[in-house]
């Protein structure tokens, strides 16, 4: 880490400190402290209307979540919303101090204690839980937070624990900032797109039909899903069911009046405008460090969330999903969420399975990786889901 003091290493021209002595301090300094959560939600309750943008901001048309309808005449008794959905209820950044350091979100530890019914409403607790100095290829220093968000609903019952991983890597211009090599885009030729075509018109939604516990055979592999090609169609419907921390004209003026370092200078107009624009626009993002405008990591793993709820059923239960991400997942790339049967057991009279995940683009790059544990029903009585 640089031996400067902060006040010394923000160039006002690019926003742009490096990480400086004493930085890690700093972003162990609330470690136990209960948090605000000003700005990192965007739904309390999960209203069928919610629950449907947010399922269609990651292309999820299943029925179980989309239409109270259907929900009402499954055992649930009610419509249902995926576990991720609680993203937008609290994005899972735990991330403070540590002004102008950019946020690059790592990964989730998720585990759910019971379905997520519609119109569940939420409080949640969020503290920080640890802070370590982390060394790597693309940026030689870099600090993640680790956090623990509780989510409780309207009958006092805890219904998630999640621990975010959120990495602080100074942007590309600062001393030892995250430096990717800018990457062109992906051009596929009209036989990969008919093979993108079929694998998302031949995707696997089980439904109603049971996913037996018996029926699941150790070391095989599941369906797998398909995103892409990364589009700004594809950010613009993320954000809009899954929520964003960004603020539009006067609200984000005062925000920038209250967080100065929260923001960058557009070169184009010289006016600030938020850092995280570089999800959609390349060359921001090359000031970032990353190789082009990418994707959110609460959206990626809500893919794999999805393509396990498409698998098991409405029958099942998606109790534990824990994902890294480990490369940016740029514009133009695809992404092959998978998935291997690692093992199955009975636990406490569940029947439960768990999982091996990645996410792979189309350059065989393992941008995501991770494990899952579903409770499925059984053809013994004797057991329950």
């Amino acid at each position: 880490m640089s031996n400067s003091d902060p006040s010394t290493t923000t160039d006002n021209a690019t926003q742009t400190p490096a990480l400086w002595e004493g930085a890690l301090d700093e972003a162990r300094s609330l470690i136990g402290v209960d948090l605000r959560r000003t700005g990192q939600y965007w739904n309390t309750e999960a209203t069928p209307d919610a629950v449907r943008h947010f399922c269609w901001g990651i292309g999820d048309d299943n029925p179980l979540f989309c239409d109270p309808a259907y929900g009402a005449g499954t055992p649930w008794r009610t419509g249902l919303a995926p576990g991720c959905f609680l993203y937008t209820v609290d994005t899972t950044v735990v991330a403070p101090k540590l002004r102008g350091i950019q946020w690059l979100y790592g990964g989730t530890d998720w585990e759910w204690f019971e379905p997520i019914r519609h119109r569940d409403s939420f409080t949640v607790r969020a503290r920080l839980l640890d802070a370590v100095e982390k060394r790597g290829s693309k940026a030689p220093a870099f600090i993640v937070q680790t956090g623990e968000v509780l989510y409780t609903n309207q009958r006092g019952r805890r219904v998630a624990r999640a621990l975010g991983h959120t990495a602080r890597t100074p942007r590309a211009k600062a001393k030892d900032g995250l430096k990717y090599a800018p990457r062109e885009t992906h051009r596929y030729s009209v036989e990969e797109l008919e093979h993108i075509a079929h694998a998302i018109e031949t995707e696997e939604l089980r439904g109603a039909a049971p996913q037996y516990w018996e029926a699941v055979e150790v070391g095989s592999a599941i369906q797998p899903m398909l995103k892409g090609p990364l589009n700004i169609t594809d950010m613009i419907c993320w954000y809009s069911g899954g929520g964003h921390s960004y603020q539009a004209h006067r609200r984000a003026h005062l925000h920038r009046q209250r967080h100065p370092a929260d923001a960058f200078i557009n070169a184009d107009t010289g006016a600030q405008d938020s850092a995280a624009r570089g999800h959609t626009e390349g060359k921001m993002a090359r000031e970032v460090g990353m190789p082009g405008g990418y994707d959110v990591g609460p959206q990626r793993i809500s893919w794999l969330g999805q393509l396990l709820t498409n698998w098991m059923g409405d029958g099942g239960f998606l109790t534990r999903l824990s994902v890294r991400v480990r490369r940016p997942n740029i514009f133009g790339d695809v992404s092959w969420c998978k998935a291997r049967i690692a093992d199955k057991r009975i636990e406490e009279r569940a029947h439960v399975v768990d999982l091996e995940l990645s996410v792979v683009n189309q350059l065989g790059e393992t941008t995501a990786e991770g494990t899952a544990v579903v409770a499925l029903p059984s053809r013994d009585n004797t057991a329950s889901v």
